[in-house]
């Protein structure tokens, strides 16, 4: 059903990465003093990722795996998806552990596992492919360098902050 949406409305995919690149970008700055909020975002932002991965469908399977390498682009709809599926989840993790690249290799490691359950389980009608995975794997890429961003940007700010403090008052917290 969700494909079938995506199909109809192609733009769908690329308007919500750009959404997510915005909101990153304009507030990502409030998540980085806020673990414990980050953390919850972090579990809502993986229910999406499960429902999506994981929830049985109702069609029967002839094949358990493909291997296969694509790119997603724009007219990839199914694949763009996969992209942007990932993109919260490695952003909000990045901020929590302060480690952008650990969020990296937590996605990839993650759609590993769930291609794994895929091609493991297939009374779950889900199909195992790798280019699920790359697509994934990009979409934690993204997530992990806008962290990267929000990170840097809020250190910067609290130096600047510190040092435009009189002396003996400034914020000593790292």
């Amino acid at each position: 059903m969700i494909s079938t949406v995506l199909v109809e409305h192609p733009w769908l995919t690329p308007a919500a990465l750009a959404g997510l690149v915005a909101a990153a970008l304009l507030a990502g700055h409030l998540l980085v003093p806020r673990r414990r909020l980050t953390w919850v975002l972090v579990g809502a932002s993986l229910l999406p990722v499960l429902a999506l991965t994981l929830v049985p469908v109702d069609r029967e399977l002839f094949a358990t795996c493909t291997v296969q390498w694509a790119l997603p682009t724009p007219g990839r709809v199914e694949l763009m998806a996969n992209v942007v599926l990932f993109v919260a989840p490695a952003l909000l993790v990045g901020v929590a552990t302060r480690r952008p690249g650990l969020a990296l290799l937590a996605g990839s490691g993650a759609s590993v596992l769930l291609e794994a359950v895929q091609a493991l389980a297939p009374a779950i009608g889900r199909s195992c492919d790798t280019n699920d995975w790359l697509s994934n794997t990009l979409g934690a890429l993204v997530g992990a360098a806008l962290a990267w961003v929000v990170l840097r940007r809020a250190s910067a700010s609290r130096t600047s902050s510190a040092s435009h403090a009189p002396h003996g008052t400034a914020d000593q917290r790292v």
